[in-house]
């Protein structure tokens, strides 16, 4: 878990003093892509929601700037999301 907490949280600002993995949230660790790395904050979400994974804009994606990533979760570990490809 102490891994997890030194992460950086998907949507979090590059000067964020901390940018980190909040007390009482859940996340989603992405798995390769333009997002490897980063945890998405899933609080909230409904099982179906879970299922489905998440486009996810990234401006380093394959589309450039308003594209987004595809993550879906990772079969036999939902802990992990991974990377399908990208979208305009």
């Amino acid at each position: 878990m102490d891994e997890l907490m030194r992460r950086r949280v998907y949507g979090a600002d590059q000067d964020d003093p901390d940018p980190g993995p909040q007390p009482g949230h859940v996340y989603r660790e992405l798995v390769a892509g333009p997002l490897d790395g980063l945890l998405l904050d899933v609080t909230g979400w409904s099982e179906e929601q879970l299922g489905g994974g998440a486009l996810l804009i990234t401006e380093i994606g394959a589309y450039g700037p308003g594209g987004r990533a595809d993550y879906n979760p990772r079969p036999g570990d939902q802990a992990r999301w991974e990377w399908a490809g990208d979208v305009p």
